[in-house]
Parts: C-alpha cells; sequence; structure tokens
C-alpha cells in the first residue's frame, strides 16, 4: 500500500488502532494530536506496537480552531477522521460535546475536500442510529438516522448524529457523496496500546474492580478495536464502502452477561453477574443526575444488524467475550484495576 494519511485523533483508543494497522500495511501516517507535546509518546507506543515508525509523522490540529488544517491535508491521499469528543458523564452543557464533534468534522471534510483527498473516512457511532426511537422491537439497520429532537436522545448521540449528518451534507454539496465512507461502531473493547485508558475501558474496569455487587439491567453493542481499524482501512480503498454507512457490531449484550464473559478469565476478582432491582435504581436516580438521565434505557434491548462489518472483512468479527477479556488484562497489565 502507497500513499500519505492523515489520522485525525491518533492518541486515542481507535486512532492509535488505525495508526498501527495502516503503518503495517506500508502507508505514511500523519497523526494529528491537539499539542505536538504528545508526539513522542505516541511515537513510542506505536514502536512498543511493532510499528515502523519512520513513516510517522505528526501535526498540531485543534477541533475548534481553524489554523493548521488545509496545511496538514498537504501531500494527503487518504483521511481517517477519528477524532471526537467522547464523555461517560452527561454534561451540563449539550455544546461541550456537539460544538467539538460537529465543528470538527466540518473543519476535516472542508480541508479534505479543498485538497482534492481521494476518500474521506469518517467514525461514527451506532449512536448515530439508534436512539430516540418509539420501537425497538426490530433490529435498526444502516438505513436508520438516531432522532435528535426527542427528549430521550442524550447530548452524545446527538453529537455523533449531527456530525454525520454535518459530514454527508459537505460532500453532497460538493458532489462528491461517493467519496465519503463511514463506519458506525458499536462500544470499542479489545486490547490498549498504552497505559491511557481512555473512556471506552470504563465499563471493564467497573466490572474488575470489585465495586459493584450487582449490574443495572442496561444493553450494549460490542466490538473488537482491531476489527474497527480494519473496516477503517479496508474502507479508505474499498468501491463498495464509498457513499455508505457499515455498522460495527459483533452483538448486543446486558451488563450480566459482559460480567459472565469476564469472570472465568478474572477468577481473582470479584465480578458481579446479577443484575441490581429497578425500584433501587430508581431511588439512586433520585440522587444521581447520570443514574436519571439514563433510567429510559433500563431494560431496552436495542439490537442492531452488523451484517455489513463482517461481509467487509470477509470473516467473522472478534467475539465480545475475546474483546471484553482483552481490555481486562490490558488494564491489568497497566496497573489500570
Amino acid at each position: 500500500m502507497s500513499g500519505r494519511v492523515l489520522v485525525t485523533g491518533i492518541s486515542g483508543f481507535l486512532g492509535g488502532h488505525v495508526a498501527l494497522q495502516l503503518l503495517n500495511a506500508g502507508y505514511t501516517v500523519r497523526g494529528s494530536v491537539r499539542k505536538l507535546s504528545k508526539a513522542d509518546k505516541v511515537r513510542d507506543t506505536l514502536s512498543r506496537a511493532g510499528a515502523d515508525i519512520a513513516r510517522l509523522e505528526f501535526v498540531a490540529l485543534d477541533l475548534l480552531d481553524d489554523a493548521g488544517w488545509v496545511e496538514a491535508m498537504d501531500g494527503v491521499r487518504y483521511l481517517q477522521h477519528t477524532a471526537s469528543p467522547f464523555i461517560l458523564e452527561t454534561p451540563k452543557d449539550p455544546d461541550e460535546l456537539i460544538r467539538p464533534a460537529v465543528d470538527g468534522t466540518r473543519r476535516a471534510i472542508e480541508a479534505a475536500l479543498t485538497s482534492r483527498v481521494e476518500r474521506i473516512v469518517l467514525t461514527s457511532s451506532i449512536a448515530a442510529i439508534q436512539y430516540g426511537h418509539a420501537d425497538y422491537s426490530r433490529l435498526m439497520t444502516e438505513a436508520d438516522w438516531t432522532d435528535v429532537d426527542s427528549p430521550t436522545t442524550g447530548a452524545y448521540p446527538k453529537s455523533k448524529t449531527l456530525a454525520e449528518r454535518e459530514a454527508w451534507r459537505l460532500m453532497d454539496a460538493a458532489g462528491r457523496h461517493d467519496d465519503l465512507a463511514v463506519i458506525n461502531p458499536a462500544g470499542i473493547f479489545g486490547p490498549l496500546l498504552d497505559e491511557d485508558p481512555g473512556t471506552s475501558s470504563t465499563l471493564v474496569r467497573r466490572l474488575l474492580d470489585g465495586k459493584l455487587p450487582a449490574v443495572p439491567k442496561l444493553a450494549m453493542s460490542v466490538v473488537d478495536v482491531r476489527d474497527v481499524a480494519a473496516l477503517q482501512v479496508d474502507a479508505m480503498t474499498n468501491p463498495a464502502a464509498g457513499g455508505q454507512r457499515c455498522v460495527a457490531s459483533e452483538g448486543t449484550y446486558w451488563m450480566s452477561d459482559m460480567g459472565k464473559m469476564l469472570k472465568p478469565a478474572f477468577p481473582d476478582r470479584r465480578v458481579p453477574t446479577g443484575e441490581l432491582p429497578t425500584l433501587l435504581l430508581r431511588v439512586v436516580a433520585l440522587f444521581d443526575r447520570d443514574v436519571r438521565d439514563n433510567m429510559h434505557e433500563m431494560g431496552a434491548m436495542k439490537r442492531i444488524d452488523g451484517r455489513r462489518g463482517s461481509e467487509r472483512l470477509g470473516r467473522r468479527l472478534i467475539t465480545a467475550a475475546e474483546a471484553s477479556i482483552a481490555t481486562g488484562k490490558s488494564l491489568v497489565q497497566y496497573g489500570l484495576v
């Protein structure tokens, strides 16, 4: 493989894995960080993972600042826009998530269009698909969109939906619809590349830290970071990916199921496998805003069709059990639990 790829958010969990696979495939990678002082850490991380960092370079970019975006695209053949804010707590001001997600996507897309980048791969989320619907009895697909006007749609799914909508709008306005490929991953687990746990590993950390006697009846869809990165790289050159969304999800599981997956691999830890009574959670919700904001999710199994991702890669996706256990082993390795 040849050509230079700009990877925004290279210091993040997914961005690092995308860069690793690109470097291993022979591409030159230009990674964006908010401050160039972070470059050495990313370089060391990818080197330890076995990448040839001779083809790794860095630029400083900020999702909320116009400076440097067009210059960063100089000589770039493909754009991997993985950078986007992700926090677990409900922000007091939704714009804390929405503005950088939407404005950052706009800056990245506009700069790529100005520089005639061949294909843009955007990391969206299943959060841009599965929120605000009245009926969850059916299997949701890439044809579905989150209803941002629904009172049950929180800041994070709203940010991902508006950012992806903005990307498609800009590409359509430029007459380049098929030069955008979108990956919509589920909750991303898998091996960490360094000691920064980010936010993706939070669920596994909570299941392994011994503080939870039981878990809420919450469901989540899961995918391994290595599969998401493979889909991102594939989408740069796969004709079938152009102008399409692609869900990346191995399956949907209750939190208690996740505990049961982890328990045999960590026999020395108290891993919860039982569920908390809904009545107790309602009491907790009176005093905890984050619990209160997610009460509507309790007991809801939002199933999503993940077949397209598997078809693109030509194989079954890494199982949720393997992905979550890999996360857990990384957390133990780095002394994070």
